[in-house]
């Protein structure tokens, strides 16, 4: 017999499934409990709402972004570097994982307050990678110049992420190659490159500043 715990976690591991193959619009509470072979009723014994098996789906979404971060930088090189691995890692999450992305940033998750038990609310799990954005501004700001150091460096950051999750949904809308008057390929790490390079000139400085 399988745990309490393995079976909550096949539950997630099913939505998960579900979100990356077939998007958001596919995780009824059925098709969930259908993909982890158990009974149509069973997700409410581990989940008190639909929204929290949801949100538990997406805090494996904010998993994942976490660990694509702590791939993409290397510690070594400047700020402003690791800025710009940050922010390329970010959109190439959203424009692989459309449906998960989707997830990730519903509002009514973020803010909502239905959580398993145990679980963390799904808007703290922003926290750290927001956190990591602000250390890395400021030590822009110590080490390097450039930007407006009359601007607080959260508030930097919120420009900053506002700026890079837009060029996430609009890429993964068409709405970038449309506008450019070119293909729209979510492979194309040149155009990327030169988006986030005008991002991070815009809220930082150019790199020679």
């Amino acid at each position: 017999m399988q745990s309490e715990g393995s079976l909550r976690e096949r539950l997630v591991d099913a939505g998960v499934e579900l979100v990356l193959s077939e998007g958001v619009s596919s995780l009824g509470l059925r098709e969930i409990a259908r993909r982890a072979g158990v009974s149509h009723g069973a997700p409410r014994r581990y989940f008190p709402t639909h929204q929290a098996l949801l949100s538990a789906i997406a805090g494996r979404g904010f998993a994942d972004l976490a660990q694509r971060f702590a791939d993409a930088v290397d510690e070594a090189t400047s700020p402003r570097a690791q800025l710009r691995a940050l922010a390329c890692a970010y959109v190439r999450f959203a424009q692989e994982r459309p449906g998960m992305f989707e997830l990730m940033f519903r509002h009514d998750l973020l803010r909502g307050q239905a959580r398993a038990a145990g679980e963390p609310r799904l808007r703290d799990a922003t926290l750290p990678l927001f956190g990591r954005i602000v250390e890395l501004i400021r030590r822009r700001r110590e080490q390097e110049g450039g930007g407006r150091r009359d601007v607080p460096a959260e508030e930097t950051a919120v420009a900053l992420w506002a700026n890079v999750h837009g060029l996430a949904q609009l890429w993964g809308w068409g709405s970038i190659g449309l506008a450019l008057g070119e293909d729209d390929s979510p492979q194309d790490g040149d155009r990327l490159d030169r988006l986030v390079t005008a991002l991070l000139d815009a809220h930082l400085g150019e790199a020679d500043a």
